[in-house]
């Protein structure tokens, strides 16, 4: 076999490798890039650049730019922005007609390849970027390889354009030849399909994400609150996910991410409360614990107010009935110190910032016992209800048991929804990330009571995520952001009693990932450590 033929065969082999690796490159960057690298490869060509058709089929984009000789390398992977230095070529000129004059826009509109042994020489075609291009260069443009890139509905979608062919044995710059383009045609005619793929599939996804954002946005719009709250699990879930991954040592070395795995992730955390369309908002947004529509304890200051005046009659009546005017008055005083103190304590009760002590309950209680009431059908009533007497009483937050009930179910239907959908095989874990959320380390969680041995690395990282997202938010209707000594103080208990993994915990702290998060969504004043 001779040198030729031998090369050929190489070359042959390289395409062959070339079609299985851009058939599973999910990143578009590195897939243009490893396309363009690919051609220059296969055909010895010294630079290149690979072109898209904009989606409006009007211009080229630039998309990668390579050059060997002058170390040039823009756009995939290099780190330098292409669109910095390289404007769209356009397809028509300002009367609509095609850009024939132009290499790439021909092949684009044609669908043809264009092999030219030097563009000093050839005809047809205006070179005269190539020219300033060289005389500032010191750069010689000289073979050109234009390949249209044509999917399988025969839709050109790009151009890969090579530049100057090397001999591989001198190093001179040659013409392409019948077999570089060939191969450079069958490598764009593998590369249209891998990219096309790659486009549909990145559409589908962006499709699927704004579907997610369409659901975010229909909590958001009936809770303010939960909707930030789906903006910022994810974000901390990310951060905490990849300071875990970066674990050399331990239970939670074996832990890695790959782009899969992140994406998977972030699908979970993205949808790991859109089950709370089903909640009622008058629950989600209750801000105080006697709120439903409006806040009820207005209806309470009102008795209070009709308690002050039956107070103030029946002094006037005692004093009318012989009642020395100072006994009256003074006991009257005594009435109305109390009204005014018993009405100030369930205003503060009902705001549910701070846990109610056993003797705090029993005064809500002696409260609604102490006083009676007429209603507007003139019935003498308890001063309090039996639903405000429950409300009143809760002992931390503002929620009743069954209302509570109502909260944790967004979590069942969380799951039952995501469950009904027929995931594709990378993102087949998204229900379990999503609905272990809830769950705690020792099985007493929800809504499954599974044991941390039974739920994921990433079930339990969303746990923490959503534990202290929930702590520090500065948005909730009932209570105020916690600062960060507080919020870690409560999740080092919780690591304690079994709640949430002490692992995960250690990472949280020792990799300071509560003090990236808060740079971005915590106010200064949280900020204490």
């Amino acid at each position: 076999m001779d040198a030729t033929t031998e090369d050929l065969f190489r070359r042959l082999e390289r395409l062959n490798d070339i079609g299985a690796s851009l058939s599973y490159e999910r990143h578009l960057p590195r897939l243009l890039e490893k396309i363009l690298l690919a051609a220059k490869s296969i055909t010895h060509a010294d630079g290149g650049t690979l072109y898209l058709v904009s989606e409006d089929r009007q211009r080229l984009h630039f998309e990668i730019v390579r050059n060997d000789t002058l170390k040039i390398a823009f756009g995939g992977t290099s780190g330098q922005p292409i669109s910095d230095k390289f404007g769209d070529l356009p397809l028509y000129n300002a009367e609509g007609e095609p850009n024939n004059s132009m290499v790439a826009a021909y092949a684009t509109l044609t669908g043809n390849t264009v092999n030219i042994a030097d563009a000093y020489a050839a005809e047809g075609f205006d070179f005269s970027g190539t020219c300033r291009f060289d005389q500032n260069t010191g750069y010689r443009s000289q073979s050109f390889l234009t390949v249209p890139l044509k999917n399988h509905e025969s839709e050109i979608i790009g151009v890969l354009q090579l530049i100057n062919a090397l001999d591989p044995d001198s190093g001179k710059v040659r013409e392409f030849s019948k077999a570089d383009q060939r191969l450079a045609e069958s490598l764009a005619s593998q590369a249209a399909v891998a990219l096309t793929n790659r486009q549909l599939v990145q559409q589908l996804e962006t499709l699927f994400e704004a579907f997610i954002g369409l659901i975010n946005t229909a909590i958001d719009e009936k809770s303010p609150y939960t909707g930030g709250h789906c903006q910022r699990v994810p974000v901390l879930t990310m951060l905490l996910a990849e300071a875990a991954s970066e674990i050399t040592e331990g239970p939670l070395a074996d832990f890695q991410l790959t782009d899969k795995d992140r994406y998977e992730l972030k699908i979970a955390a993205l949808l790991h409360d859109c089950g709370k369309v089903t909640t009622p908002v008058h629950v989600v947004d209750k801000a105080t614990k006697l709120q439903t529509i409006f806040d009820r304890i207005h209806l309470i200051d009102t008795r209070f107010e009709v308690l002050k005046r039956d107070a103030e009659i029946a002094s006037l009546k005692a004093q009318a009935g012989g009642e020395a005017a100072a006994v009256a008055e003074a006991r009257l005083a005594q009435q109305l110190a109390q009204i005014e103190d018993d009405r100030n304590f369930l205003r503060r009760a009902n705001i549910g910032g701070e846990r109610m002590r056993d003797e705090d309950i029993e005064r809500v209680r002696q409260i609604a016992s102490r006083y009676r009431w007429c209603n507007v059908q003139g019935e003498e009533v308890p001063f309090l209800d039996a639903d405000e007497l429950e409300n009143l009483t809760i002992r931390a937050g503002t929620l009743t048991a069954a209302e509570r009930e109502i909260i944790n179910h967004h979590i069942v239907a969380t799951i039952k929804m995501l469950e009904q959908l027929p995931w594709p095989k990378h993102l087949k874990n998204v229900p379990e990330y999503a609905g272990g959320h809830h769950e705690r380390m020792d099985g007493k969680g929800y809504p499954k009571g599974l044991r941390r041995e039974e739920m994921s690395v990433q079930a339990r990282i969303m746990g923490i995520a959503d534990i202290f997202e929930a702590l520090t938010a500065k948005d909730r209707p009932y209570k105020e952001g916690m600062k960060l000594s507080q919020a870690l103080s409560i999740l080092e208990n919780f690591k304690n009693n079994g709640h949430i993994d002490p692992d995960l915990y250690e990472v949280f702290v020792s990799s300071a990932v509560y003090r990236d998060y808060a740079q971005v969504f915590l106010n200064p004043a949280q900020t204490d450590c």
